[in-house]
């Protein structure tokens, strides 16, 4: 574990000090910043066009904020920057504050890379600043693991970790060298503080051009380069930032694919069939964050994982946590069948941060919850629940976003501009709109549209059951799942589900689903169902998900121009904010949020091995 409680940050595995703070932020800018000419090339960007800096250990995150103070000073508006780092040992929340604080220049910065670090996950994370016009992308895993999972020729340039070789040779192996060459586009520039043999032997045999210069106080020496020429490689397209989309559905999908968009600087047209956002899957009146992943080292297990953290994040930007659109109560999933206690099993043979999932008996499940609990279980402190239409409104409320309700997309075509959606709206007149790039985020009523009428999409028939509260559940402060869940009471009523029927697209509440539902809190839960009793009425609300072959999303561009974000299933509370990330670096350009194998997983392009996949 890192540490600074005695000095310099440093990392107690390997004893290597992260930055001194003696010249600190003067060798920062010196050899990073000025040694790949940043101050020049921000300013050379356009309105839509980004700039990718990859890094080789992130530590405590000043090249990081050093680069975004730079960008935001000299770059022209709607110009964006992407920044990908790589930390196997992430500092702690204290430890991070501890040492930021040593530099109060870059306090704003600093504050708001604090707010996002207490939602890390291991693995891949995601995080926007400055209105989204600088992205992190944070891979906290090994170097010679994260690199080859960069896109081919997607960084402009890289700040390479000075640490002793003598003491992490995973940072001078040559996976971790050809990793970086292969993630450079042609021209790319490094710099280091480092000026050991190593350094320039192994960056040479990756195809860099490398020379010495001097470090910031006019002694050592330190390391720039750039990428020689190289055979001709296939990059991925790099096109300008689209000025239109249209996006069509207006649920959680859509409405977080429409504000990743429109933080680009996109004018995004919004279309939803109904009077209103968010009144299909995404309607219920509370949702929960339910992450419920394996210990397998699989994409879906890995893209839920991402997800989790990026869906904490986005959210604490777009709804503040008040107990009325939000609350941050925690979530225990507990082991109340073989099927979960061997899952929670096998996760408990890996090292997780607390601040993201705890193991936990029967007695200390009941402590969190407030009232009996029989099993132990899962602790993931800051899940609870949501309002998912006061989410959907908030991810649509940009002056970029124009909403187009009562409006049902029939057709799609290629246009001259771009892409033509048409149909009818609520009085049956006929209307069609234009735009560069369409999105599809509209569920299983994406089959009505021909260029999707074949994909395997699968309606999922959910009801949840809405009880009222007694004076013993009135004390229930979490939510609490097995085979269902139920939410700790709002406005006097709790509410539990959910009920799962596939091709079954009736939206009529049964008396059969609530008993259902209720059976299963008293499997998981049974002194809560108790205190439930017996209402003499119960309400409730059923509604159509829609899911895919394998449970995995489908993610990313379907032909020039055409993108879509379907079958989230249950999940789509956690997975459609990283999903509409997804699709928006696919349309600008830009680096992609994970990794090449978790984006290949998500594609909704037929390919080797994707059994149950859709052709587009």
């Amino acid at each position: 574990m890192p540490n600074c409680k005695d000095g310099p940050p440093t990392s107690d595995r390997y004893s290597d000090v992260y930055l001194s703070t003696d010249p600190g932020l003067g060798e920062v800018r010196h050899v990073f910043l000025q040694g790949n000419h940043l101050a020049e090339r921000f300013l050379a960007l356009s309105a839509g066009e980004s700039l990718c800096i990859g890094e080789t250990g992130f530590g405590i995150g000043l090249n990081f904020l050093c680069a975004w103070q730079l960008f935001e000073q000299v770059a022209p508006v709607g110009a964006s920057l992407d920044f990908f780092s790589v930390e196997k040992l992430p500092l702690d929340d204290d430890e991070l504050r501890v040492a930021l604080a040593l530099w109060p220049e870059l306090a704003m910065q600093a504050e708001a890379l604090l707010a996002r670090w207490r939602r890390r996950v291991p693995g891949w994370n995601r995080w926007s600043f400055a209105s989204g016009r600088v992205r992190l992308t944070l891979a906290m895993e090994d170097v010679a693991r994260a690199l080859p999972q960069l896109p081919q020729a997607s960084v402009d340039a890289w700040f390479i970790d000075s640490s002793s070789p003598a003491k992490n040779t995973g940072m001078r192996c040559e996976e971790a060298l050809s990793g970086i060459a292969h993630a450079s586009r042609a021209g790319a520039t490094l710099a280091t503080n480092a000026s050991a043999a190593w350094v320039r032997h192994g960056l040479q045999q990756a195809g860099f051009a490398v020379e010495y210069a001097s470090r910031f106080w006019g002694e050592c020496e330190m390391t720039c380069g750039q990428l020689r020429s190289v055979k001709p490689v296939v990059p991925p397209k790099q096109g300008k930032t689209p000025r239109t989309a249209l996006v069509i559905g207006g649920g959680i999908a859509g409405c977080a694919a429409a504000h990743a968009l429109a933080q680009r600087g996109i004018a995004v047209t919004l279309i939803e069939r109904a009077a209103q956002l968010a009144t299909a899957g995404s309607g219920n009146p509370r949702g929960i964050l339910h992450a419920r992943f394996g210990a397998g080292d699989n994409p879906l297990h890995r893209f839920v994982l991402a997800s989790y953290g990026h869906a904490l994040a986005l959210l604490d930007e777009a709804v503040p946590a008040d107990g009325v659109m939000r609350s941050e109560c925690g979530l225990l999933q507990l082991a109340c069948n073989e099927v979960e206690i061997k899952r929670i099993a096998r996760l408990a043979e890996l090292e997780w941060p607390e601040h993201l999932m705890q193991f936990v008996d029967a007695a200390q499940a009941t402590q969190l919850a407030g009232v009996e609990m029989s099993y132990g279980g899962l602790w993931f402190p800051s899940a609870g629940w949501v309002v998912p239409p006061k989410i959907c409104a908030a991810l649509a409320d940009d002056a970029r976003i124009t909403q187009l309700l009562e409006h049902e997309v029939t057709g799609l075509e290629m246009a001259e501009a771009g892409w033509r959606a048409s149909g009818h709206d609520a009085q049956g007149r006929a209307w069609d709109a234009v735009a560069e790039v369409v999105l599809v985020c509209c569920a299983h009523a994406a089959k009505k549209i021909a260029q999707f009428a074949q994909f395997p999409l699968i309606s999922v028939r959910g009801q949840i059951t809405i009880v009222p509260e007694t004076a013993g559940s009135h004390a229930l402060q979490s939510v609490v799942c097995g085979d269902g869940y139920c939410a700790p009471a709002v406005a006097g009523v709790h509410v539990t589900g959910a009920t799962h029927a596939f091709n079954d697209e009736a939206i009529e509440v049964r008396t059969a689903d609530h008993a259902e539902n209720l059976a299963n809190l008293a499997e998981y839960a049974p002194a809560l169902r108790q205190m439930l009793g017996e209402a003499e009425s119960l309400n409730g609300r059923a509604s159509v998900r829609c899911s895919a072959p394998g449970s995995t999303p489908l993610a990313g561009r379907v032909q020039e121009g055409l993108y879509c974000s379907l079958a989230h299933g249950t999940r789509g509370l956690l997975t459609a904010g990283l999903a509409g990330e997804v699709l928006a670096a696919q349309i600008c350009g830009q680096l992609p949020p994970l990794p090449v194998s978790i984006i290949a997983a998500l594609s909704p392009l037929p390919r080797t091995g994707n059994k149950g996949k859709c052709a587009a």
